[in-house]
């Protein structure tokens, strides 16, 4: 009885856990990163979503060295922008800092908005598409092959592009396989706005979940630390049960542990170390 008890309670916990962070998504907002070379136009994609001046424009490139973050809201979900530094090689210190913040908040990003100037890009359409898959491989280093549904890839600028080049972009690379989906798009005459807009929509929603089939289960990283350790716990006690009972019954007494910190039968010490964890208090 008490071996089908702990299955059932560890299958239920990892059935919350398979979520995908959609509550903390919501709670927090969905971590969007603005990414790529040196004036791409960044900085004024960033602009053009919060509808204010954000982030320095410039001509010059670099100007960019830190994370700019704001918050916005698209298509009725919170999303938290972030504006890297552009990636390129440089003997800068200051640069080369900015150039590894900007890797390390897209590996942490649930999205990627991958910018490219259009202008850049060959005239051939399959020379563009491998163009665009060595970039994206280049910005994703940590993946032999990109997901491409965390990544939007947007060519900036096409406003400076032929009418009949900007076409045959829009039509063509739409089909090539490996590529996530691809936007044109110009910060300078908003022309594509609209429907990137709808794109970079769909993608939240996914990756938020939708609304009308219940709301999500965990919303704090805490407490899915807490499931995490306790599925651990559990694993423990199924491991053990046949051959040490006293090591079965520590794995039961750390599930009760961390189910406790959830739902608040925790000691004062312990209550305190999350105070001062998650709210500022002034020393």
């Amino acid at each position: 009885q008490a071996d089908r008890s702990v299955c059932d309670l560890q299958s239920q916990i990892e059935q919350h856990l398979r979520d995908e962070r959609r509550g903390e998504r919501l709670r927090s907002g969905v971590h969007v990163v603005i990414a790529g070379a040196t004036n791409a136009g960044k900085s004024s994609l960033l602009n053009t979503l919060c509808q204010r001046p954000a982030a320095i424009v410039s001509p010059i490139a670099g100007t960019t060295r830190d994370i700019v973050e704001t918050a916005v809201d698209i298509g009725g979900f919170p999303v938290l922008l972030s504006d890297t530094a552009g990636l390129r090689e440089s003997a800068d210190l200051v640069e080369q800092e900015g150039v590894r913040r900007a890797r390390e908040r897209v590996q942490q990003a649930d999205l990627t908005l991958l910018v490219v100037d259009s202008t850049c890009l060959p005239s051939d359409v399959q020379r563009a598409a491998g163009f665009l898959s060595e970039h994206l491989r280049s910005v994703l280093p940590s993946q032999t092959q990109p997901a491409t549904d965390m990544c939007l890839l947007l060519l900036n600028k096409s406003d400076l592009l032929p009418e009949t080049q900007r076409q045959k972009l829009k039509m063509e690379l739409r089909g090539v396989s490996g590529l996530p989906a691809v936007c044109l798009l110009s910060c300078q005459t908003n022309e594509g706005l609209k429907d990137f807009l709808t794109v970079l929509q769909s993608s939240v929603k996914t990756l938020c979940g939708d609304p009308l089939a219940g709301a999500p289960t965990l919303t704090q990283a805490r407490h899915r630390a807490h499931l995490q350790q306790c599925v651990a716990a559990l694993s423990q006690f199924q491991r053990y049960r046949d051959s040490d009972l006293a090591l079965a019954a520590e794995g039961v007494r750390l599930a009760l542990t961390s189910l406790g910190r959830i739902t608040g039968r925790v000691g004062a010490e312990e209550i305190l170390d999350i105070i001062f964890k998650d709210f500022c208090i002034g020393k």
